[in-house]
């Protein structure tokens, strides 16, 4: 039996927790009926331009008809078999795309539920690694502060301990090792004075350190700052000369956000581990990875309890590996690069007139992505509603109005979109 929209909000208002948020907070939320390409048609007939990508990983659209046939012949076949025992093609043709794609050291591939996982698995085949190399002291983690990397307990302990979300829990979680996130922007140099830092803490503590773990080039959910590609360069030379692993976390950058399919390639380096979500189903089902090297895999496997001590019930689910194959073969088959250029394009010329107005403190843009920067958060009351009412979906957080559209996305819809940005902001007082 279908339900109205007040009969669903009475529910919802009585029953759902939404991401951050509390039973019954007042915070507007939209019932969803469908969604078509870079459009959300919501129950009251309404269609919005989608800024989002839902959280920056429909990178496709909506309702793609490659990806829904690959779902569906998939569900032919089977939805789900366990993984302990037992493999399929799904996984094993998505876990060879996945190594053809990212930097070439990294050549084994673990499955995990969701980004946050993947970050947790991450840390694991770090401390595994140190364990199997009769290392057991190094076990903290360094890592720069403005970052997010997920909300399990793991994750938790490198984001942000003071400006992020998580710092309730500071007083249970591991406590690991920050410095200041650079200060050097995208696009410039980085100099003695901007890695000093970093390097002086790596230095002091390398010998407890299993692993430096950072979001390249973009911070995403700690700040939307992009910073200097040289100043990750030098941070890879720094783990290499004090002997400590690099993870980078490209959850959110990966697949082509930043303009290179990965954000390292910025700074034309290669992680020791590498975790991937969000783009990589396109959006269709909750999926992650976690990738290393072919020395860390075999010394995990060789070492003190010869195995990898993680497996997820829903590893490696044959739906969500089908989606992200083929969501990985319309990527690659596509002219992402183009596609990416033409809205940095467009969001460039959309955003930047922004920076005019004296609410805002800063507009930046890279790739795919769009920030504008309040110089006061926003009342998300008001705001929410208002970008409703402009026909499109935003959804700010913080001081942080930003866009992250599909790939798919043309020059008018980038218009439509910025100019609704302008319109809302400027009545923001």
């Amino acid at each position: 039996m279908s339900m109205n929209q007040e009969q669903i909000m009475a529910l919802d208002n009585s029953l759902v927790w939404h991401p951050y948020s509390s039973i019954g907070s007042g915070l507007p939320i939209f019932p969803v009926e469908s969604a078509q390409g870079v459009r959300i048609r919501l129950v009251d007939g309404r269609e919005l331009l989608d800024g989002m990508s839902s959280w920056w990983c429909a990178i496709h659209g909506y309702n793609h008809p490659q990806m829904n046939r690959a779902i569906e012949e998939q569900l032919g076949r089977m939805s789900h078999i366990m993984f302990g025992g037992l493999t399929h093609q799904p996984a094993v043709e998505l876990a060879a795309k996945l190594v053809e794609l990212t930097p070439v050291p990294l050549q084994t591939v673990f499955f995990a539920d969701s980004g946050s996982v993947s970050v947790e698995v991450a840390m694991k085949m770090a401390l595994q690694y140190w364990h199997a190399k009769k290392h057991p002291e190094k076990q903290k983690f360094l890592t720069i502060r403005n970052g997010y990397h997920g909300d399990t307990f793991g994750a938790m302990s490198v984001c942000d301990p003071i400006n992020g979300m998580h710092s309730i829990f500071s007083g249970v979680l591991p406590q690991q090792l920050f410095v200041d996130a650079p200060a050097c922007g995208f696009n410039t140099a980085c100099s003695d004075g901007d890695i000093a830092p970093f390097a002086q803490r790596l230095a002091e503590n390398h010998k407890q350190v299993a692993a430096v773990i950072l979001e390249p080039i973009v911070q995403g959910a700690g700040g939307m700052r992009f910073y200097s590609a040289e100043y990750l360069k030098r941070v890879r030379e720094l783990c290499d000369k004090h002997d400590v692993l690099l993870i980078l976390d490209e959850i959110a950058t990966g697949f082509g956000r930043t303009g290179k399919m990965f954000a390292c390639e910025h700074a034309d380096i290669s992680p020791d581990i590498m975790c991937v979500g969000k783009a990589l189903t396109g959006g269709y089902m909750t999926l992650a990875a976690t990738l290393t090297t072919r020395e860390i895999s075999e010394t995990i496997s060789s070492g003190d309890p010869g195995l990898f001590m993680h497996g997820p019930t829903f590893m490696a689910n044959p739906l969500a590996c089908s989606a992200g194959l083929a969501s990985l073969h319309l990527l690659t088959d596509s002219p992402w690069h183009t596609r990416v250029s033409k809205i940095e394009i467009n969001l460039h010329q959309g955003l930047v007139p922004c920076r005019e107005l004296k609410t805002v403190a800063d507009v930046r843009v890279l790739g795919a992505i769009g920030v504008v920067e309040m110089a006061e958060p926003v009342d998300m009351k008001t705001v929410q509603p208002a970008f409703i009412e402009a026909g499109v979906w935003v959804r700010p957080f913080g001081r942080l109005i930003y866009l992250m559209p599909p790939y798919i996305m043309n020059d008018k819809d980038l218009h439509t979109l910025t100019a609704a940005v302008r319109d809302v902001i400027s009545n923001i007082r």
